[in-house]
């Protein structure tokens, strides 16, 4: 992964992150179905790199409620 093409790609914000105090990430689309995700205060930072497989995955968990916060 080049730092030239995580500098060209183009980054999104979730629409669901208005109204937290720019506490959010930003997801790109990246050459071989590969998908960046970086701290959107952090534009210049480290960015995460996931596989095609890796992302659907972490997306199905997502859906899944692996992630949820276990009530007390």
């Amino acid at each position: 992964m080049s730092h030239e093409e995580l500098s060209r790609a183009v980054w999104r914000k979730s629409s669901c992150s208005g109204g937290n105090g720019g506490s959010c990430v930003e997801v790109a689309s990246l050459s071989e179905g590969r998908v960046g995700v970086r701290d959107s205060k952090d534009r210049s930072g480290p960015a995460l790199i996931f596989t095609s497989t890796e992302w659907q995955t972490f997306i199905g968990g997502i859906k899944g409620g692996e992630f949820d916060n276990p009530v007390s």
